[in-house]
């Protein structure tokens, strides 16, 4: 008997021990294959599993001590079990047991009438029952899953068995004589134990049960006033039935199911919020850069446009500062000469080759009125017979037929402008040059081309 004892203790002592374990799988930052959003339907799950289990049948149990039992030498048999669950949530779910096996003992009490046995022997040829079973999981916030899965069950069922006694002189007999010794009674099975996740949808059961029968005889003896009972300890394996992508909703864990989908949300908040603020501040950035060359683009047209003693030439050109309010000058900001006799000019065949020179070599850039740098060789003869000869020159601007009429009509105007304002500063008397502007009309060459619309984009100039 201490034999058994001890070995129901450890067995005991193992269970309960491994059921405060709260053991879970390490957390990872990254979201598991298998991952199941908060408050999804059943069907992300799988719920049916079965198990298969083996181990020891006593009549000792942990409720009263063996003296007190209608046999004091319990003996340990072996016993087998089956079952299929159904989970309903993650704490619990709905478990149909099978159980068979043996149950033994030896020395039975002697009670008032001096009946004494020596030993029983009670065949289960099964036990069926339906039970509620409470997964004791662990509501870490930081746990993906219950490594360790304690768990509690109770419920109600209908057991077979016969039971035999031998006496004192050795006979051995059926309890009961008729139905061939076989006897029907109703239990309640109350139990605990542990499951160990060791493969996904797998789980490694330990388990410790006592059933308590509403009969006095299955041991095949009435001594007091007590019903019997005996104990199951045993290992097993549970196998989750489903496809294997789905979790066990046993296992799972929905409170750090909550933790992963708020963790995953806050950090791709943070990624946005931390890519817009990079947008912002390269918005920001590129704003500086344009405040900075517009203020460079504003000092830089100052350079061109002041015009300090307001004789009509720029300062950036004027060779005679501070010219007296009213004096006439030159283009070079200069006073002209006092009674300067009327002189008729002509242009000669000579002078309109210049012209044409110059208008042959003038180009601008593409939709800017930036003079092209060999442009400037003819200007400049074309300034030094104007300043030499004091000709007067109305410049005419054209564009091609690339963009709308109003930026057309503006192109065409600033590109006069800006030839006259480079032949003023070769000395030319902006006075005498008059600068007009006629957008995309009265192209010369074909607008189809590049070439042609080149040609188009022109200041045409007439020497008088």
């Amino acid at each position: 008997m201490k034999s058994n004892f001890k070995k129901a203790s450890l067995l005991i002592t193992g269970i309960l021990v491994g059921g405060k374990l709260m053991a879970q799988t390490a957390d990872s930052s990254a979201m598991p294959a298998d991952y199941v959003k908060p408050f999804s339907s059943v069907a992300s799950y799988r719920t049916w599993s079965i198990g298969v289990n083996t181990g020891i049948l006593t009549p000792f149990t942990i409720f009263g001590s063996n003296r007190q039992q209608d046999f004091t030498k319990p003996k340990s048999e072996l016993g087998y079990g089956a079952y299929i669950k159904d989970q309903i949530t993650p704490a619990f779910g709905i478990q149909a047991d099978f159980l068979a096996g043996k149950i033994a003992g030896e020395i039975s009490q002697v009670d008032q009438f001096g009946h004494y046995y020596s030993a029983y022997s009670t065949k289960l040829r099964y036990a069926a029952s339906l039970s509620a079973n409470f997964t004791l999981g662990d509501i870490s916030w930081r746990a993906n899953k219950s490594a360790i899965q304690p768990y509690l069950t109770a419920g109600g069922g209908t057991m077979s068995y016969r039971p035999t006694i031998t006496n004192a002189a050795g006979v051995t007999t059926n309890f009961r004589t008729d139905n061939n010794g076989v006897i029907n009674e109703f239990f309640v099975p109350v139990g605990l134990g542990v499951k160990f996740n060791v493969a996904k949808g797998i789980n490694l059961d330990l388990g410790y049960q006592v059933n308590f029968v509403f009969a006095d005889n299955v041991d095949g003896y009435h001594y007091g006033s007590n019903n019997d009972k005996f104990s199951y300890g045993h290992i097993g394996l549970e196998f989750a039935l489903g496809g294997r992508s789905k979790p066990q909703l046993a296992a799972h864990n929905p409170v750090s199911s909550m933790r992963t989908e708020y963790m995953t949300e806050y950090e791709m908040n943070q990624r946005r919020i931390e890519a817009q603020q990079a947008q912002i501040d390269a918005e920001k950035a590129q704003n500086d850069r344009l405040r900075n060359d517009l203020n460079t683009t504003n000092a830089t047209l100052a350079k061109f446009t002041t015009d300090s003693d307001g004789d009509g030439v720029p300062d950036l050109f004027d060779k005679c500062p501070n010219t007296p309010a009213g004096t006439k000058v030159d283009g070079s900001g200069c006073p002209l000469p006092a009674n300067k006799p009327d002189v008729k000019v002509y242009v000669t065949e000579e002078d309109k080759k210049v012209v044409r020179e110059a208008v042959r070599n003038l180009e601008f850039d593409f939709g800017k009125a930036t003079i092209r740098q060999h442009s400037n060789e003819s200007l400049n003869k074309l300034a030094q017979l104007m300043v030499a000869k004091g000709f007067s020159l109305k410049l005419t601007g054209y564009t091609d037929n690339v963009g709308s009429v109003a930026a057309n009509l503006k192109l065409s105007s600033d590109r006069a402008e800006a030839v006259k304002t480079y032949l003023s500063t070769q000395g030319v008397d902006p006075g005498k040059i008059q600068a007009e502007g006629y957008g995309k009309a009265h192209p010369i060459a074909s607008n189809k081309t590049a070439k042609g619309r080149q040609i188009n984009r022109r200041v045409e100039f007439s020497l008088y």
